[in-house]
Parts: C-alpha cells; sequence; structure tokens
C-alpha cells in the first residue's frame, strides 16, 4: 500500500513488525516473516534513508517512527518532489507549443497541395499530425495486406492519439482478413478504441486528420514514392465525403460479411463487376487485394453457382439472373 512513497512490500512488512514490537531484533523480525536476515538488515537500511527508523534514546537500537510523523514527513517530500516535475513538465510543454509554432506549418498561406517526396517523410508527418490531432483521424487502407514497416511505424502514434481522445476511424478492404499481421493489427486497434469497417474495394489509399489535412499518394500504385498534403476546404470536402459514404455502406469488423439478394457478398460483385469491365484476374486481384488463385477459386465457384461452364457464358448469366 506505501509503494508510492518508496516503500516495497519487505520494507513495509519489517516497518510494520518494528511498529507493533518495537524491541525485536533482526534475528525476530526475519523469523516472523520468513525473511533471510540479510533481507531484513537492507529493509532496516532502507528505512533508516527513508527517516522511518531512528536510534532510540540512551541505547544503540532503532525505533520505527510513528507513521502520523513519519509516513505524513514522506508523503510531502514526494508532493514537493511531484510538484517541481510537474512544473518541469509544463516549462517543456510550453517549449514544444514555441518549437511547433516555428516549424510546423511549412506551408505558405496560399498554397493547398504540399508534396512529401519519400516514405520516411509521409511517416514523419503522419506522427506529427497523429500527435497534434483533436478531434478525429480518418483512413482508408487500400489494398489486401498493409506492410509489417507501415503497421509498426503506425502503432505509436495512434496509440497516443486514441490515449488523448482522439477518434480513429479506419476503412479496409473485405481481403485485409486473409493477411495474418493486418488481422492483427486491425484487432489491436479495435482493443484500444479504434473503429475498424471494411468495404470490398476501395479506390484510393487516404488520410484525413481533423477534416482540415488530407494525405492522398503521389502514385496510387506504389505508396512507398511519397504523398500529397491537402489543404482547403473544396479539396478536404470531397474527400471527407468519400469516407463518410463508405463508412455508412461499410461491415463492422468482427461481423460476417453480408450478403445481398443475389446471395453475393460484397467482393464477389465486385469481382464480377471489374471482370465485366474487362479487367484480368490479375488486375481485379490487385484491386480486390486478393491473391491471383483466391481470384479463380471465386471465379469459379460463380461460375457453377451461376450453372456456367465458360466466363462468356457465365457473364451472360450474371446479366440474366440481375447479378450485374
Amino acid at each position: 500500500m506505501l509503494q508510492a512513497l518508496g516503500l516495497n512490500a519487505l520494507t513495509e512488512g519489517v516497518y510494520r513488525s518494528l511498529l507493533a514490537e518495537p524491541d525485536w531484533g533482526v534475528d525476530r523480525i526475519a523469523a516472523n516473516l520468513h525473511l533471510p536476515e540479510a533481507e531484513v538488515r537492507e529493509a532496516l537500511d532502507e528505512l533508516l534513508e527513508l527517516t522511518l527508523l531512528r536510534p532510540a534514546a540512551g541505547s544503540h537500537t532503532l525505533r520505527a517512527v510513528s507513521p502520523e510523523v513519519g509516513l505524513t514527513r514522506l508523503l510531502a517530500r514526494n508532493q514537493n518532489q511531484l510538484l517541481f516535475r510537474q512544473q518541469q513538465l509544463e516549462s517543456a510543454r510550453a517549449a514544444i507549443a514555441a518549437l511547433s509554432a516555428e516549424y510546423v506549418d511549412r506551408r505558405p498561406d496560399d498554397e493547398m497541395v504540399l508534396r512529401l517526396d519519400s516514405l520516411e517523410a509521409v511517416r514523419d508527418r503522419l506522427e506529427e499530425l497523429a500527435a497534434t490531432a483533436t478531434r478525429e483521424c480518418l483512413s482508408l487502407m487500400r489494398g489486401g495486406a498493409v506492410r509489417p514497416d507501415s503497421i509498426q511505424a503506425g502503432k505509436h502514434p495512434n496509440q497516443l492519439a486514441l490515449e488523448r481522445g482522439v477518434v480513429i476511424r479506419s476503412i479496409f478492404q473485405d481481403s485485409f482478413r486473409n493477411d495474418p499481421d493486418t488481422l492483427r493489427y486491425a484487432r489491436w486497434l479495435a482493443d484500444l478504441g479504434g473503429l475498424t469497417r471494411t468495404v470490398p474495394l476501395l479506390p484510393i489509399r487516404l488520410v484525413i486528420v481533423d477534416r482540415s489535412i488530407a494525405l492522398i499518394p503521389t502514385d496510387p500504385s506504389d505508396g512507398r514514392r511519397g504523398a500529397l498534403e491537402l489543404h482547403g476546404e473544396a479539396l478536404i470536402q470531397p474527400l471527407c465525403a468519400l469516407f463518410d459514404e463508405l463508412w455508412r455502406s461499410g461491415t463492422e469488423f468482427g461481423r460476417p460479411a453480408p450478403r445481398d439478394d443475389q446471395d453475393l457478398t460484397g467482393s464477389e460483385r465486385a469481382l464480377l463487376e471489374l471482370l465485366g469491365e474487362g479487367h484480368t484476374d490479375e488486375s481485379a486481384g490487385r484491386k480486390l487485394g486478393l491473391s491471383l488463385r483466391t481470384v479463380r477459386r471465386m471465379m469459379q465457384d460463380l461460375m457453377n453457382r451461376l450453372g456456367a461452364e465458360s466466363r462468356f457464358q457465365a457473364g451472360a448469366q450474371a446479366v440474366r439472373k440481375d447479378w450485374l
């Protein structure tokens, strides 16, 4: 109970023993507490340092200082140390604010687009935004799997933001469940209070902070080539509307993918639509975040359900049955 004052359980036990039996020596205390005498002597030294023991008048023995005096004095000492530390932290907070005011806004007042030329620059900026966000962080996690290094880079900033009360909402593609690392990350985020939904297909990768700043990849096919940081209502509002619409149509993390009136999952319908638009199995798989083997397995299952023996026949049957 007194650990906050610097007493561990062993030291507290020795202190309590001396309060109850002031005449006990090391051997009696050790026997009563079932401890080696060497540990009792170490505890006595700690009690002396904490001024909870003092020499008895007219003898060479030590007596316990009463809790009203000794512990109250120790509590006051700890409170003074805490107050000093709080003052130091407030000074540090003011210094951080002053430094941030000098460097955080690198954008000219009239510039709505800032280019981040490398993955490292993007990660640094995301960390800054997570540290300064006040309301919410929104993200579209396009693709089935999130790279392990990206997961690791994002964990600490996300945790700090959530602890400050910032709302984090993420939309993944349905196929993320096929990647163990991404699935573990989504569960970790949900356990901390992050909100996650899934949709079959996402158009872009996107991060929006406080509905005032957005980041999108410079090259949609390769997020490692940097990003564009967008400012201004004209650019941000449509992206927020896109996120909100996808969020409304998404499935909450942990629930099975729903099926529509034709008994199709969102991923199955998206696959049919992509193939109907002329995509190959490979390109459809890239958009859905699925492996080529998974795409072909899904397509074979759809053909069986349509009673089709060829892709062409499957397309005709899908139109006839209002699947497309």
